[in-house]
């Protein structure tokens, strides 16, 4: 049986290398993915600045030194669905645009203030949109119109004072990439985070000034 924990775990090992410091995770790094259903690659890398001449084999354990370098994103496609990482947008307006004429878009995102948002839009609205810790909270047009898609995860942190079985941030994480993958029907290991899928170049980026 697989532990509660074993998306985050799987995604932290395929994000990170042994070169990096061991204290080093994936909030401390700040990660941000972004999932669009209903465009194709042509479309979304001429909106976004992609180069597809530089399109080459790539595993997501492999973009995290490649993107520090030249700033190139991991691209993934399946079942209809475009991955990318680390994703263009992440902010309410720009989802909701990126859905414009009945697409829909995922964002999941991780920073260094220790906070995580998910957001789920379609067709120029914001469906709902929470942050995984603490679900209580929802917003959008519809906020529980995921629900049915949520059931048997746990997403709320537990208080400090819970001992029995707690829910901590490991698990949370990973109860949104569950959701993710069911939301676009795919298995979020095997689809994504450990099959090979392409780079693409974005001739946009800078590398940050010292």
């Amino acid at each position: 049986m697989q532990s509660r924990t074993h998306l985050y775990d799987l995604l932290e090992s395929t994000i990170f290398t042994e070169e990096l410091d061991s204290e080093m995770d994936l909030w401390a790094l700040g990660f941000c993915a972004l999932w669009i259903k209903g465009v194709d690659l042509g479309t979304l890398a001429s909106a976004f600045q992609l180069d597809l001449d530089t399109r080459t084999p790539c595993y997501l354990s492999e973009i995290l030194d490649h993107h520090l370098d030249d700033g190139s994103r991991w691209v993934a496609e399946v079942n209809g669905w475009i991955g990318i990482v680390p994703g263009f947008v992440d902010d309410d307006a720009s989802l909701m645009s990126v859905t414009q004429g009945g697409r829909q878009a995922l964002s999941f995102s991780m920073n260094i203030h220790g906070r995580e948002y998910f957001k789920y839009a379609r067709d120029g609205r914001m469906i709902v949109s929470f942050e995984p810790s603490w679900t209580e909270e929802r917003f959008g047009d519809d906020p529980h119109a995921l629900d049915h898609l949520m059931d048997g995860l746990r997403f709320q942190i537990t208080d400090d004072d819970v001992l029995d079985n707690p829910v901590e941030g490991p698990e949370s994480i990973s109860s949104t990439l569950a959701l993710i993958g069911r939301i676009t029907e795919t298995d979020i290991a095997t689809d994504w985070f450990q099959a090979r899928h392409s780079r693409i170049g974005d001739p946009s980026w800078h590398p940050p000034r010292p």
